[in-house]
C-alpha cells in the first residue's frame, strides 16, 4: 500500500518503493536539462516536502515518510525573462478529472499570474500519446465551473489543437513552442 493513514498524526504516508515520479515528468525534466544546455531556460522540479519517520541509515534512504505540506506547483523557472510556473498532469480518460487540481495549485498560480508570470498546466493524455498546454485563464474557468455545480472534467475536445505539445527538435516536451503560439494570440 503505497499510502496509508499515520495514526499519530493523521497524515497520508510515503513508501519510498513506490513513488518515483511519473514517466511524464522525467520527460518533462530532460527536456528542462535540454533547455538549460541550450540556453533557453532554467525549470526546475519543486521538490514535495516531506517529513522523515523512518531511514536505512546503512543505505542512506528514507523508507517512511509523511507530506509535512501541501506543494505548490511541479515546476517553476525562467525562460528569456518570463516566469513559469506549471504542473504536470496525466489522465487515462478522454477528460481530465478537475480533482486532480488542488485549490492551493490554483491559488499559487493566480498569485503567480498577478506578478506578470506564466501559469500553465501541462497535460499528457496517455490514451492518445498526445500533451498539451493549458493556460492559466482557462484551466480557472473550467475549475470554477466545477466548483459551480457544473462539469467536473476538462474533455479532450476542449484542448486547443495549436497548444500540442510535439516531440520536436530533440526536446521530448517541447513546450516553449506551445507558450509562443498562445502568447502570439494573446
Amino acid at each position: 500500500m503505497l499510502f496509508g493513514a499515520c495514526a499519530a498524526k493523521g497524515k497520508k504516508m510515503w513508501n519510498s518503493r513506490g513513488l518515483r515520479g511519473s514517466a511524464f515528468e522525467e520527460m518533462i525534466t530532460l527536456t528542462n536539462q535540454l533547455y538549460m544546455q541550450h540556453g533557453l531556460a532554467v525549470v526546475q522540479k519543486v521538490p514535495t516536502p516531506i517529513t522523515p519517520i523512518a531511514v536505512n541509515n546503512q543505505a542512506r534512504e528514507i523508507t517512511r515518510a509523511y507530506f509535512g505540506e501541501k506543494s505548490t506547483v511541479d515546476f517553476l523557472g525562467v525562460a528569456q525573462g518570463l516566469a513559469l510556473c506549471f504542473d504536470a498532469k496525466e489522465t487515462q480518460n478522454k477528460n481530465l478529472p478537475i480533482r486532480n487540481i488542488h485549490a492551493h495549485q490554483l491559488a499559487f498560480m493566480a498569485a503567480f499570474e498577478q506578478q506578470r508570470g506564466v501559469s500553465f498546466l501541462l497535460v499528457h493524455f496517455k490514451l492518445y500519446g498526445e500533451v498539451f498546454f493549458l493556460p492559466f485563464a482557462q484551466l480557472q474557468r473550467f475549475y470554477e465551473v466545477a466548483q459551480g455545480g457544473g462539469r467536473k472534467s476538462i474533455p479532450y475536445d476542449a484542448f486547443d489543437p495549436a497548444l500540442r505539445v510535439a516531440n520536436n527538435g530533440g526536446f521530448p516536451v517541447h513546450y516553449l513552442e506551445a507558450i509562443n503560439v498562445w502568447l502570439a494570440k494573446n
